[in-house]
């Protein structure tokens, strides 16, 4: 599990980092340090501090920071997130061909040597957890998407992110990319496969997890689901669904988040980007928890885990559903 820290106060930042930590994750990305100084202090703050926390069963996140294939970019990133016991450069260079036409003005050949160089170059600095990230990877042209992903596996990538940058795909689609990409792929094996979903269409949570399902084994997701545009996948929705279904739907696949600090960090976030959670939101929804409809009403008086399945999972601040309509009770 792989959550995205937005951009906020270096204190804020830290608050959030050490609240993930609590949740478990896996990887912490940080921010982008060539964006800003304060984006520089805020990651490398991170990495000083929550990168080498390291608890009682050896757990410590890996702490990355996100940049382009640009020496400068890499350099400023690996400056960066080095502090950390296990730190992490994640690169971002477009593969589809309204990129390379319009944006990079770069042919293919030009993208792949570029893409090759930045991880040759990061390797020269001692970095050897790379994340190569093919932007607009679901609107390229897979044969192309097949050649450069297997030419950064051959160079030294650890980790491909898989991004449908525009939101536009159906779970079924990217269900098919991943697939695609596993089955084409020189060296995939050797790596790992990751989602990363815009909400643009609702989808991206949906989206993650068909990925996962095609054989990706890390999942970019923020808490909350917020995000340029109409967002990224949900943490909460991802994880909590990976919970119920996994066992009997996913072949298995689970997580290592503990449920119980989803609510707390999802109020963090909230109160440090000012951004409200929707009162319906799944998960961590004020209503997330309550029953209007009598017919639950009366299965909530029946079964604690009727219909409100989650509070099986976690605790809402103690609170375990609210049923109301006429008349109100609070379990």
């Amino acid at each position: 599990m792989k959550p995205v820290i937005p951009l906020m106060l270096l204190q804020e930042k830290l608050e959030i980092a050490r609240q993930l930590s609590l949740l478990g994750v896996d990887v912490i990305e940080a921010g982008f340090p060539i964006s800003s100084p304060d984006d520089f202090a805020a990651v490398k703050e991170i990495a000083m501090q929550v990168g080498n926390d390291v608890q009682e069963d050896g757990y410590v996140p890996v702490i990355c920071g996100m940049g382009r294939t640009v020496l400068k970019d890499l350099e400023r990133t690996w400056e960066a997130v080095r502090h950390a016991k296990r730190p992490r450069v994640h690169m971002v260079l477009a593969t589809s061909e309204i990129h390379l036409k319009h944006k990079l003005k770069m042919t293919r050949g030009q993208v792949i040597e570029n893409a090759i160089a930045a991880v040759k170059h990061l390797q020269s600095m001692g970095c050897y957890d790379i994340e190569f990230c093919a932007e607009d990877a679901s609107r390229s042209q897979p044969e192309f998407l097949y050649e450069v992903l297997g030419e950064v596996i051959k160079a030294g990538a650890t980790t491909l992110n898989i991004p449908d940058t525009v939101g536009w795909s159906m779970p079924p689609e990217y269900q098919s990319l991943i697939a695609g990409i596993k089955a084409n792929t020189p060296g995939v094996e050797n790596v790992v496969l990751s989602t990363h979903c815009h909400d643009d269409l609702g989808l991206a949570a949906a989206n993650s997890l068909a990925g996962v399902m095609a054989g990706a084994r890390q999942i970019e997701v923020c808490v909350n689901g917020i995000g340029e545009r109409a967002g990224n996948a949900s943490l909460e929705q991802v994880v909590m669904t990976m919970a119920l279904k996994g066992e009997e739907q996913m072949s298995g696949m689970w997580t290592g988040i503990n449920p119980v600090y989803i609510y707390p960090a999802s109020r963090m976030v909230s109160s440090h980007t000012g951004m409200m959670v929707q009162p319906h939101r799944a998960i961590v929804g004020a209503n997330a928890f309550l029953h209007e409809c009598g017919m639950h009403q009366d299965g909530r008086y029946e079964s604690l885990c009727y219909t409100a399945i989650l509070s099986c999972a976690f605790r809402h601040e103690g609170q375990h559903c609210l049923v109301q309509a006429g008349r109100s009770a609070c379990f």
